[in-house]
């Protein structure tokens, strides 16, 4: 459970597949970085869209393009990417509705939720994409000519 919506946390996922590539100087299409994080590529497109606009992936077009993290990944924090995608000051809505703290007396769970969200906004402060380790390219194609025919065993 995050306070967050699918769209912050599916950019973490994106982004962290960035991350593990980071190392090796590669550039991901957004195809791939939707087949490894088992997003649709549609969606992994917007988000890198968006991811781009604000200078957290850099991206380049034609044969050979694709995208890579526009800073290290210990440069950039899990709130970087959660901020663009959603408004970070609105989350002290009381879950009992509008009306309750703020008015006299704070609802029953207004400690406990206030104590909640700064343990959180700490962790996507405090968490880099450092924290996802290198991972080699996603899928190597095998050399078709290589292959190996299988020996027969007479009875």
């Amino acid at each position: 459970m995050t306070p967050y919506g699918k769209t912050a946390q599916n950019a973490i996922a994106a982004m962290s597949r960035l991350a593990e590539a980071y190392q090796e100087g590669l550039v991901l299409s957004s195809l791939e970085i939707a087949r490894d994080r088992n997003l649709p590529q549609t969606l992994v497109a917007k988000l890198l869209t968006g991811l781009s606009q604000a200078g957290l992936v850099e991206g380049s077009r034609g044969p050979g393009g694709g995208y890579r993290l526009a800073r290290a990944p210990g440069k950039i924090a899990l709130l970087d990417i959660v901020a663009v995608f959603e408004r970070i000051e609105d989350r002290t809505l009381c879950p009992f509705g509008p009306g309750w703290c703020g008015k006299n007396h704070p609802c029953p769970l207004h400690d406990q939720y206030a104590r909640f969200n700064e343990q959180f906004d700490a962790f996507l402060r405090q968490t880099k994409l450092s924290v996802f380790p290198p991972m080699p390219p996603a899928r190597k194609k095998k050399n078709k000519g290589n292959k190996e025919k299988p020996q027969l065993t007479r009875k």
